[in-house]
């Protein structure tokens, strides 16, 4: 993952639900999100989560496709050259036709793990289980055969 990271709205909600929002801070020496991703999260932010403008010429078929939240976070990403983070599957397969590299709120509670942030992943993903994060057993089995659970 890199340095700078673009998050949509629905990462910052799960985080915030489960009280791990600091770890974005703890893996990624910036992240950013656009003012309507910020309208959406509806929370006071912390000061280390930075907002920041997208370019509304980039790639205006998105305003099309998606929500206001998401199409500005593609355009930021492609923008910043950053990471994003997404989770809704509509928006993932749009992203990656613009070669963006993607990790969702899964990705960022795995790689806390396998960097030590986090003691234990299990008890994360049931937690998100419980907000209504919707996962297989599938792949809650594989996050949790890549950390060794």
């Amino acid at each position: 993952m890199s340095d700078v990271v673009v998050s949509d709205t629905s990462c910052l909600i799960l985080l915030s639900k489960i009280e791990q929002l600091e770890l974005l801070q703890d893996l990624f020496e910036k992240i950013l999100i656009t003012p309507e991703v910020a309208i959406e999260y509806s929370e006071t932010l912390p000061e280390w989560i930075h907002i920041s403008e997208s370019n509304s010429k980039l790639i205006p078929e998105l305003d099309h496709k998606l929500d206001s939240g998401e199409a500005t976070s593609i355009r930021l990403a492609k923008e910043k050259r950053a990471t994003l983070i997404f989770d809704e599957l509509k928006g993932r397969r749009i992203a990656q036709q613009y070669n963006l590299k993607i990790t969702g709120t899964l990705g960022i509670l795995i790689k806390a793990k396998q960097l030590n942030r986090i003691s234990t992943l299990k008890p994360l993903l049931d937690q998100l289980k419980d907000q209504g994060f919707r996962i297989s057993n599938r792949l809650y089995n594989r996050a949790l055969q890549l950390v060794n659970e």
